[in-house]
């Protein structure tokens, strides 16, 4: 359903979100439910369907004069579904995870790692509370699962948003859960399609798929590296932003509220960071004569 790829920092109206993260044959969930009424109703239709203005309408119509949440399914069901179970699962289209207590920080510890790729999507539900999203390919439901686990447990996410049927807020539509209401928005990150070889971390054995283990005949302990300590995580974030187009300011801002539980001057090493980070980046444009011969 793609029609224009998103920009980096774009913020994606509701119709555009669907466009991009959905085939327009792609059957999904939309749930509206009114938490205080115990009033819950779900339609599952295509994505082509969804972004209809009569559809539209009734969203709308739903989460204003209803005060009803609007949810959407983040995976595809299969044509003939007529519920939202695990069987019913055509997919795994998009990995995500619900952070809802310090949401920046855990960003910016998802976005530091070096561990996964950058999320394509974040969307503020509420004050203080994110859900983030990769566009995914290649895996299969188990292993998404998996992976949702891995993910949760690593950054400190909600343990209950980890399966694959999972509904996630639709961006455009006011947050009728909390007081003062707040309006859900989605700002893009990145527009790549990640495959599991882009999460390096490490799932329960029982839900690991052999396939992505070392091939090699020899011992299991020779083919692991030493894990990378926090520092030098932070040095690879800051020589891949800066590489990316970074301003500065920005990777000192988001290293330094990272560490400032556990650095004594978290500015100062931050900026110590990003300047030897940009030192080695200037070097390897313009080396010196001596490196050149």
């Amino acid at each position: 359903m793609t029609e224009t790829k998103p920009e980096r920092g774009e913020t994606l109206s509701t119709v555009r979100y669907i466009h991009w993260l959905f085939k327009p044959s792609d059957k999904v969930a939309i749930l509206v439910r009114n938490c205080e009424r115990g009033e819950t109703a779900q339609r599952i239709t295509t994505a082509a369907r969804v972004v209809e203005e009569s559809f539209q309408y009734w969203m709308r119509f739903k989460n204003e004069k209803h005060s009803a949440d609007v949810y959407i399914s983040m995976n595809p069901l299969k044509h003939e579904a007529r519920s939202r179970k695990k069987e019913d699962i055509q997919s795994i289209r998009h990995l995500y995870l619900d952070l809802d207590q310090e949401a920046p920080r855990l960003l910016a510890a998802i976005e530091q790692s070096g561990l996964v790729p950058s999320p394509n999507v974040v969307i503020a539900t509420s004050p203080g509370k994110l859900q983030v999203v990769w566009r995914a390919e290649g895996f299969a439901q188990d292993q998404g699962e998996a992976m949702l686990r891995a993910l949760a447990r690593k950054f400190g996410a909600d343990p209950a948003a980890t399966d694959a049927t999972r509904v996630l807020r639709l961006p455009g539509f006011v947050n009728r859960k909390y007081e003062p209401e707040f309006t859900v928005t989605a700002k893009v990150l990145s527009d790549r399609t990640h495959t599991p070889p882009d999460f390096q971390l490490r799932t329960d054995s029982s839900d690991l798929d052999r396939r992505f283990l070392p091939t090699s005949s020899a011992p299991a302990s020779s083919c692991l590296r030493r894990p990378l300590s926090q520092s030098e995580h932070d040095w690879a974030y800051a020589k891949r932003s800066l590489a990316k187009g970074a301003p500065a300011e920005q990777v000192i801002r988001q290293i330094a509220a990272f560490r400032a539980s556990d650095k004594r001057n978290p500015q100062d090493y931050a900026t110590r960071t990003v300047n030897k980070a940009e030192a080695q980046l200037r070097s390897r444009r313009h080396p010196s004569e001596e490196d050149r011969d």
